[in-house]
């Protein structure tokens, strides 16, 4: 078994809404498929699952399915699951917190667990720059309305 990356993503972002709306966006498949994906589903409890799913997405057109357990599911103040970032041997770990603020929600998003290969050093480049993307795109999402 490899060894695992000494460094983890981290990512957060003010949105000005309450912490249920944000939560939602983020940890439904009505929320998730706004913004995000197409036909995802959640299970948003301990034991369940969630599995992302894109079609075409961005200037590359990427398809690809993605999914993993649930761990813990706190409404409105957190929730972490698992997924299979580059290799279906083993998960990265997503905590999510949600802290409100006078402002809105603090969404605070650390993922780690990236084996020392040179497939797990890309995927978490990839998913660093990834998820401030998908954070972004949220946070337009519930601040504005703004679709995918």
């Amino acid at each position: 078994m490899s060894k695992l990356i000494d460094a983890e993503i981290k990512q957060s972002t003010l949105v000005r809404a309450t912490p249920e709306m944000v939560y939602d966006a983020l940890t439904t498949a009505k929320g998730l498929d706004a913004w995000f994906t197409v036909g995802s589903e959640v299970d948003a409890r301990p034991g369940g699952s969630i599995t992302f799913r894109w079609k075409d997405w961005g200037p590359d057109k990427y398809t690809t399915t993605s999914r993993g357990p649930v761990l813990e599911a706190k409404r409105p103040e957190r929730f972490v699951f698992q997924w299979y970032a580059d290799d279906p041997s083993y998960a990265t770990t997503i905590e999510i917190d949600f802290e409100a603020v006078e402002e809105g929600t603090i969404v605070r998003l650390r993922e780690y667990g990236y084996h020392d290969t040179p497939s797990g050093r890309a995927a978490l480049l990839e998913c660093a720059a990834g998820w401030g993307e998908a954070l972004t795109l949220m946070k337009y999402y519930v601040e504005h309305g703004i679709v995918y």
